[in-house]
């Protein structure tokens, strides 16, 4: 879809800064935010979730292409950092430089409710992990107690990460250093009990069932899009970096060593057990998976390792999610209450209403037992029309030669911002379309918050193009009523 909006209604621009401020977030600190929010719950469920999508050959394939787009977008935030220093708040502020203020409101309001969706599948598989010790009581993490459990921690966090934005930053690198241990360690071990012969058998997954090689490698696409969602965490916290050279560095450094972690635990699973016992395995795969390999402690350690990490990135992502509301707020893209800090320096409001929605959906997960990969599902979809905007920002820049006044550089990003573009494309596609007709009916709700910021400012609700797209919103939204109530829509 492409817009040719305006830009969006001139406000003062504070003088191009490479230190923001001494107290600001510095590299280790953006760093482990963007691994922290990386390392989730994601590699601790892939084995699994892979193997029941595709055989070793189309695998491969599929992380080639993930590979590469994840790190063409990567390219792309660590290049809008250094091209434009002033633009903050990343997948928001890109979206809202290039095609106007309901784009960008459309990217952050986005962003945000894939951040709660996502809260949401960490607290169900925490807990679901719990019941290791705690059989019986928590189950699949959406009964009543695991319901309960995950309430109370959701507002522990939002009661730490109230007390001040560098509180909860400090946390999450600890629990980033800590949750990295038993991966590496299953990594280790993995790597010399590899069996090339397992790895090598039905290849190409002929005798597996699970399609043609591009079915497999399109089926395994929205798995591999979760595993990366945070890669932009340092570039949605620019605004809070102690130098804005860092935010680049932290997103390409944050990416390398997630991918090589990534890469390592799934490739060897494939030669530790046979594909159709690791998809029939339950999450957390890789628990079982070392469990196979060295009995019943490898499941205990990796379940451990796994509750620090959603731990972790709980912490980050309720930081991410706080953070993308703030600044439209600041803006007059959402409503100005949104914006302002309390006495510590955290953005009270924007963090009751994102823990709030929080809650509401964990009730809902209680009702509607949805299930882990319902959940990563939904949260993954809504955050690709963010991703796809900042790639063609970059696009827009490289074309307009905006931002390259001596010409250098212009070409390599221009190429970088394509393939992040089509890559971004491909994915919509392959997340389907009843993904998109239910991201339309989030926009459409979250649009009364954007009308209400406008009519407050006094400012025009919508330009000509932007009518359109709300037009197109309202259309997808119904459509996803329609589909959902009569059972066409089972997202």
């Amino acid at each position: 879809m492409t817009t040719h909006a305006p830009a969006p209604t001139p406000r003062a621009t504070p003088p191009v800064k490479t230190h923001r401020t001494a107290a600001g977030l510095a590299l280790p600190a953006l760093t482990a935010l963007v691994v922290g929010s990386m390392i989730g719950s994601g590699i601790f469920a892939l084995p699994s979730q892979m193997a029941g999508s595709a055989a070793p050959g189309p695998l491969l394939i599929g992380w080639l292409i993930t590979g590469v787009g994840m790190l063409m977008l990567a390219f792309v935030f660590q290049g809008l950092a250094q091209r434009k220093p002033d633009v903050d708040g990343g997948v928001y502020g890109y979206a809202r430089a290039g095609f106007g203020d309901y784009i960008g409101f459309t990217s952050a309001w986005g962003y945000w409710i894939s951040a709660a969706v996502g809260n949401v599948a960490y607290l169900v598989l925490l807990f679901a992990t719990l019941n290791y010790w705690f059989e019986g009581t928590f189950t699949d993490g959406t009964t009543t107690m695991a319901i309960v459990g995950a309430s109370v921690l959701l507002w522990l966090v939002h009661f730490l990460t109230i007390s001040g934005v560098k509180n909860a930053a400090f946390a999450n690198v600890v629990v980033t250093i800590a949750k990295v241990v038993p991966i590496v360690t299953f990594i280790a071990i993995a790597a010399v009990g590899f069996s090339s012969g397992l790895f090598t058998q039905d290849f190409w997954g002929d005798s597996a069932g699970l399609g043609t090689t591009m079915d497999q490698v399109k089926n395994m696409m929205l798995v591999t899009v979760w595993v990366f969602i945070g890669v932009e965490g340092a570039s949605v916290y620019s605004k809070r970096a102690a130098q804005r050279k860092d935010v680049g560095r932290a997103t390409v450094l944050g990416f390398v060593v997630v991918l090589a972690l990534l890469l390592a635990v799934n490739l060897l699973s494939y030669g530790l057990m046979a594909q159709a016992k690791i998809a029939g395995l339950a999450d957390p795969s890789l628990a079982g998976v070392l469990e196979h390999e060295v009995g019943s402690w490898g499941a205990g350690f990796i379940s451990a390792g796994l509750v620090i990490s959603l731990l972790g990135a709980l912490i980050a992502w309720v930081l991410l999610a706080v953070e993308i509301l703030r600044l439209p707020a600041m803006e007059g893209v959402l409503p100005q209450g949104l914006g302002k800090d309390n006495a510590h320096g955290a953005p009270a409001n924007a963090l009751w209403m994102t823990n709030l929605v929080t809650q509401a959906l964990l009730l809902w997960t209680l009702k509607d037992s949805s299930t882990y990969l319902d959940l990563i599902y939904l949260a993954t979809s809504l955050i690709l029309l963010p991703y796809l905007w900042s790639a063609a920002y970059q696009v827009k820049l490289g074309l307009t030669g905006e931002a390259y006044a001596d010409g250098h550089g212009r070409w390599r990003d221009l190429v970088v911002g394509a393939i992040a573009l089509g890559y971004s494309v491909w994915l919509v596609y392959a997340g389907g379309w009843e993904y998109v007709l239910v991201a339309a009916l989030f926009y459409l709700i979250g649009t009364a918050l954007f009308v209400w910021a406008r009519t407050t400012d006094k400012k025009q609700l919508f330009t000509n193009v932007e009518k359109v797209l709300v037009a197109v919103v309202t259309a997808g939204a119904v459509a996803a009523v329609i589909g959902l109530a009569q059972g066409w829509v089972s997202v």
